[in-house]
């Protein structure tokens, strides 16, 4: 009787064991491998044929990224939400982490999402960021990385180099892509119904507030402003590169290349500052703004101006006459004839030749850009080519294309 009895428990425990097994077996087809298969299909249909991969260099920074721990604060994925798509651009698509092994999506965002984070910011911002991230994001809790440099942000060890080459590759892959490649992207998806689908569409791939581009329309700033509220977001935003006073000595300063801009040694009209903020300077670490309202931008930009005072004395009729030929022969190339910026080499320039009738140096700031050149950009010295009063002359020439607010 015992022995009867105690079959039908043996059965039982035996088919139950089948059943888990063939259970587990079910769900690792189901919710692993099936949808693998999928993804995969769907990543060859929608990848470009030759999707762009990275240099031996950006390998190693890949695994400098996943070594010390950035996806635990960064995310590399763009979400189908309308938050996310205002902020970064397009939502991922699946094809462009197919060379991520292992994937280095993150879960969590104490700082911003990276996967658009390539051509956002300059190299030189980059290191000054991992050497001292609070020298240039005031409120940033990112931990320093100096063990990657030689001391000094502007002297990165291999594997600075090698992190922010990578840190340059991402969002590259499906912009270099171009339109041939979201239409295949279109084609493969085969879900022109699908709402969510779409949505990976329906944005700049990059959207991202802080990319420079080159000037582009800007939005009407208000002439009443709120100059205790600007000086609030200069400090948060501004002085850190630009100094306390607009002298361009922050603490990021002097690693960046070229160098910020001495706000109090140059006069400004409103339409040159809110370009910059609104634009950002192409070619330089000074980003855009487009995050913030324009009210908010209008209230910085008169904080910028108020940095300028004082006059320079009168300059001879003589020497004025002198700096026009001096400037004929040597200048109108990249600041145009009337010093507008547009002469016929500036287009082939990454960083744009200045504009003096929006914005006007102070006499011995235009002596200096002479004499001494402009790091890192396209501005030589003078020195070896124009005599002494032949570079007075013209520093006190070009401050005369100037048109102050109201002007013609």
């Amino acid at each position: 009787m015992t022995a009867r009895s105690g079959r039908p428990l043996r059965m039982a425990y035996l088919a139950a064991s089948i059943a888990g097994v063939a259970f587990f077996v079910m769900s690792v087809a189901l919710l692993g491998i099936w949808p693998g298969r999928v993804l995969e299909r769907q990543v060859r249909a929608m990848s470009p044929e030759r999707p762009l991969g990275l240099t031996v260099s950006e390998e190693r920074g890949r695994v400098i990224y996943s070594r010390e721990g950035c996806a635990y604060c960064h995310t590399q994925q763009v979400r189908y939400v309308h938050g996310d798509m205002k902020r970064f651009g397009a939502p991922t698509l699946a094809w462009e982490t197919r060379f991520d092994f292992p994937h280095l999506w993150g879960t969590r965002r104490i700082g911003p999402d990276l996967a658009r984070a390539g051509s956002v910011r300059t190299d030189d911002w980059h290191y000054a960021h991992l050497f001292a991230p609070r020298s240039i994001v005031a409120d940033s809790v990112m931990p320093s990385y100096a063990w990657l440099f030689d001391g000094a942000p502007d002297r990165p060890k291999l594997g600075a180099r090698d992190l922010v080459a990578y840190l340059q590759t991402l969002g590259r892959a499906r912009e270099i892509a171009g339109p041939e490649g979201e239409e295949r992207a279109r084609e493969g998806c085969n879900c022109p119904d699908d709402t969510m689908s779409q949505m990976a569409f329906a944005s700049p791939i990059n959207a991202s507030p802080a990319r420079t581009r080159k000037s582009l329309d800007v939005p009407a700033f208000p002439s009443e402003v709120d100059e205790r509220r600007g000086r609030t977001l200069y400090a948060a935003n501004c002085a850190s590169c630009h100094g306390p006073r607009g002298a361009g000595d922050g603490p990021g300063a002097a690693s960046l290349l070229p160098a910020p801009s001495d706000l109090s040694a140059h006069e400004y009209t409103t339409a040159r500052v809110a370009d910059a903020l609104w634009n950002g300077v192409a070619g330089t670490a000074m980003q855009a703004w487009r995050d913030h309202s324009p009210g908010d931008l209008a209230a910085i930009a008169r904080v910028v101006q108020r940095f300028h005072s004082g006059q320079d004395a009168a300059v001879p009729d003589d020497l004025v006459a002198l700096g026009e030929r001096v400037y004929a022969a040597n200048c109108v190339q990249c600041h145009g004839q009337d010093g507008r910026g547009d002469g016929s080499a500036a287009a082939e320039l990454t960083i744009a030749p200045t504009n003096f009738g929006i914005q006007r140096p102070t006499l011995s700031q235009s002596l200096r850009a002479l004499r001494e050149g402009v790091r890192g950009t396209r501005m030589a010295s003078w020195t070896a080519r124009l005599s002494e009063p032949e570079i007075f002359a013209v520093a006190a020439y070009v401050r005369r294309f100037f048109e102050a607010e109201g002007g013609r």
